[in-house]
């Protein structure tokens, strides 16, 4: 695809193709991930990421009620993107070319408790261009990232991958439209309304025995939204970001990495991560406002399926594409359908869908779930 933007008008980075032979060398190779948010699956952590995502279930939020059980507090099991920086899409290589996370995948051998001090070991997979009608040339980097006890026990095994893009290409080819959408005070009650009722339908201690799904069963809708930039900073509180940092902390994370820090209207750098809260930087790398994190929509996801499977079921496997931007002020829609059912094994395959107030594609995805029998 040719290049249309003239030298003149570029503002940005572009891909140097010795960088990407850099790049091309580190596949197979450990990655080092630079200081996880989480250490230690500890209660107040897993209640932070809980309540970052939305997702209000005594199982991760009350100690209380797992404990009169009889049983360790759970995490939700999207908390191990909290965990590991490449995992949530921090990446390597090809310093000023944005990275657009796109997508997961979870493999779970148990669910994530209380207490669990785990550790990912990040190896740079594939390398894979990808020309793009949205920046021109664009870089798939994926990731594998097992996650491991301090026994040494394997507990997850997770892949991420990001696109790397141009910003100027993606700015000028303008993909997306301007986006602007407003709510009336009716509406928003009635989206209120909505989460209250998805708050009551929640399964919890109640099982869901295998023997009771059949395919072609929906899973109830989760509602998400509308989306702000506190919406953000609340997700930020549990997962804590890529590059957000303050003071000196972020002048020397800008001195080792200078092509992170873009200066703001007022002179002062800081990372693209802010396209995140700032309307205005998202659009100049092509993007019409503000938008979401890509590992929050997957923890949007595995909240569909938590709440769905009740606190007997175990989420063993989850991928989820992130397939578009949603900028501030969308709301997002996530469901599900089961595809297929296994009384032998216990395990149900799920379809995992989510779209936006219009009923645009925000995300797909698919789930393994294993669920008790009577």
């Amino acid at each position: 695809m040719t290049d249309t933007t003239l030298e003149t008008d570029r503002e940005f980075a572009r891909i140097d193709d010795e960088q990407v032979a850099a790049l091309r060398n580190m596949i197979g190779k450990p990655i080092r991930s630079d200081r996880p948010h989480i250490t230690e699956l500890t209660s107040d952590a897993i209640r932070h990421y809980a309540f970052g995502i939305g997702d209000r279930n005594p199982l991760w939020t009350e100690p209380e009620y797992t404990a009169s059980q009889g049983k360790p507090q759970l995490a939700p099991p999207s908390a191990l993107l909290a965990m590991d920086k490449v995992f949530s899409g921090y990446v390597t290589g090809l310093p000023g070319i944005h990275a657009m996370y796109a997508g997961t995948t979870f493999e779970f051998e148990r669910p994530l408790q209380v207490g669990d001090k785990l550790k990912g070991s990040a190896t740079l997979k594939e390398l894979i261009e990808r020309p793009s009608k949205f920046a021109g040339r664009s870089w798939q980097q994926i990731y594998e990232v097992p996650f491991h006890d301090p026994e040494g026990n394997l507990v997850c095994t997770g892949h991420s991958y990001c696109f790397r893009i141009e910003r100027d290409n993606a700015r000028e080819n303008k993909k997306y439209e301007e986006i602007r959408v407003e709510w009336t005070p009716d509406q928003i009650q009635e989206i209120a309304q909505r989460y209250r009722d998805e708050e009551a339908r929640r399964r919890g201690d109640k099982p869901l025995y295998i023997d009771e799904v059949k395919v072609g069963d929906k899973l109830p809708a989760l509602t998400k939204g509308p989306y702000t930039a506190t919406t953000a900073i609340a997700y930020l509180l549990g997962w804590g970001g890529l590059y957000v940092r303050g003071h000196g902390d972020a002048f020397d994370l800008f001195n080792r990495h200078p092509a992170l820090g873009i200066p703001n209207e007022w002179g002062v750098p800081e990372p693209p991560e802010r396209v995140h809260w700032d309307p205005d930087l998202a659009r100049r790398v092509g993007v019409p406002g503000a938008y979401d994190y890509g590992p929050e929509r997957v923890s949007w996801m595995s909240h569909v399926i938590t709440d769905w499977m009740g606190d007997a079921g175990f989420m063993k496997y989850l991928d989820v594409q992130v397939r578009r931007h949603n900028v501030l002020g969308e709301l997002v829609t996530c469901d599900g359908e089961i595809t297929a059912v296994d009384t032998a094994t216990r395990t149900v395959e799920i379809k995992l869908d989510a779209v936006n107030q219009d009923g645009h594609e925000s995300a797909r995805g698919t789930a393994r779930v294993v669920l008790p029998a009577r």
